[in-house]
């Protein structure tokens, strides 16, 4: 009779991340994973980068794989301790942070029991990693007024009151709008140079709650989605941000799009970039790609399932 090999799994998760669900869950969750056949340890974070470390440690004491719980900074973190390493071990995602982005972009459902059993079945899909300098994303990086956003929202405000701390800062910054000179250089494209409101690099069509917002956007094509807003006043930004919740802003005089695998992006002015949610350092800053460099496990069928 063969026996079924039991794999070893480091679960790094944040403790504060989805008002502390983490915390209520941990229990169950392990005892899931075991009945599984997927033994299971743990560390939490306790600051930042500490998830990074924590990421590039297992990897080098030979787990089988790697499973990243709370929200998307935490992702970002953990991304960041494997993405450099030569050998990198699958990665589950339980997603149980404010936002989710990407997890929601892969189906992977917030209900942990669902995305415990995902990493289970053991099925995974390659994705493409963006690098940004020599920081590395998955979901989306950016530039300008808006994109300053998320990491400036407290950590206790997210853990309090969700979504919602979000947008009160939102409010804060429309106030503060302001158009920013920059040089954007894409392989395959002209250059551009204007003031604009913002630019996104895209890698999946998930990004800051909106699901249309870069609609073609895949994470497996070897591509990046670049969506540019161009400058604007308050009113006009708010349309288009109205626009853009229902994916039909593309169109729109003020939106430049295009699709690329590197770019460079420079400006005279101070630009903080923000990558997967989290601070990303300032321009200028070269941006490319790396396909299929990441495999996750997520739903054989393919079905999206974010219940």
């Amino acid at each position: 009779m063969s026996v079924t090999p039991v794999k070893r799994a480091r679960l790094i998760y944040n403790p504060t991340s989805g008002r502390e669900e983490i915390k209520r869950r941990l229990p169950d969750l392990l005892q899931r994973l075991e009945r599984g056949g997927i033994e299971t340890s743990c560390h939490a974070t306790s600051g930042e980068g500490d998830a990074t470390i924590a990421a590039a440690e297992a990897v080098e004491r030979g787990y089988d794989l790697i499973i990243a719980a709370g929200g998307d900074g935490t992702l970002y973190e953990v991304i960041n301790g494997l993405a450099e390493k030569p050998n990198r071990p699958p990665l589950g995602i339980l997603p149980l942070g404010t936002t989710n982005d990407f997890a929601r972009a892969l189906g992977i459902p917030r209900n942990w029991e669902y995305a415990c059993d995902l990493i289970i079945e053991g099925y995974t899909r390659p994705i493409d990693v963006g690098v940004a300098n020599k920081r590395y994303f998955i979901n989306i990086a950016g530039g300008g007024s808006m994109t300053e956003l998320t990491y400036e929202v407290p950590s206790k405000l997210k853990t309090m009151i969700g979504q919602l701390a979000y947008y009160m800062k939102g409010l804060e910054k429309m106030t503060r709008l302001r158009p920013t000179e920059m040089r954007i250089q894409a392989r395959g494209h002209e250059e551009i140079h204007e003031e604009i409101m913002l630019f996104l690099i895209c890698n999946s069509n998930s990004v800051a709650g909106f699901e249309k917002l870069a609609p073609d956007a895949q994470l497996d094509d070897g591509m990046f989605d670049v969506v540019i807003l161009r400058k604007c006043n308050l009113p006009e930004f708010i349309r288009v941000a109205t626009m853009a919740l229902r994916g039909e802003h593309m169109n729109d005089p003020h939106i430049v799009q295009l699709r690329t695998d590197h770019l460079v992006v420079s400006t005279p002015d101070y630009v903080q970039l923000n990558l997967d949610g989290e601070y990303g350092g300032t321009l200028p800053c070269q941006f490319s790609l790396l396909p299929s460099h990441l495999n996750i496990f997520v739903d054989e069928s393919g079905v999206s399932s974010y219940r």
